[in-house]
């Protein structure tokens, strides 16, 4: 599952603008798609940000940060060497390790990563799609879904935090 943080016009990158808007639903929303999860699956952005900022936050997080550091990483990369945090790096091809980490019994969680999620969306790899879209227009940004990328989705929830974030889950159509 891929879970993302997006604005009304599809910017995912930086999201300090979240933070008016995140609230104890949508941080009880976020640790329960944690728990559901036995692994991470992340790109290579996404983990040296967070492998910089979480083993930091454990005190501030509780078990949320607790899990989230203590749970083995995924990591796509061409370019590290030195795994770090709980981490392996996919060997050979990102979809055929993708789709043997599928075949297994872990259950991925995928966050942020978007030149990962856009790579695994165009070889259908993804099996659902958590979006949390913010009442924000930043009207300029790197979008979540790259030039190009095209999928046919079905609904299969949408509920509204009382803060304004619509939650939408899809599938593959």
């Amino acid at each position: 599952m891929a879970v993302e943080y997006v604005t009304l016009d599809g910017v995912f990158e930086e999201p300090g603008w979240s933070g008016p808007y995140f609230n104890d639903e949508l941080a009880g929303w976020q640790d329960a798609n944690l728990r559901e999860a036995d692994a991470l699956l992340l790109g290579r952005k996404t983990y040296e940000g967070f492998k910089a900022a979480w083993p930091q936050m454990e005190a501030e997080t509780g078990h949320f940060g607790v899990k989230m550091n203590a749970m083995p990483k995924h990591v796509a990369t061409t370019t590290l060497t030195e795994p770090e945090w709980n981490a392996t790096f996919l060997p050979g091809e990102v979809a055929d390790a993708v789709r043997e980490l599928k075949a297994g019994p872990a259950s991925l969680l995928i966050n942020g990563s978007a030149d990962l999620v856009n790579y695994l969306t165009r070889h259908n790899l993804i099996d659902e799609y958590r979006i949390m879209v913010f009442p924000v227009v930043q009207g300029e940004g790197r979008k979540l879904w790259a030039e190009g990328t095209r999928i046919a989705l079905s609904l299969t929830g949408t509920w509204q935090t009382k803060t304004g974030v619509d939650v939408v889950t899809y599938v593959p159509a």
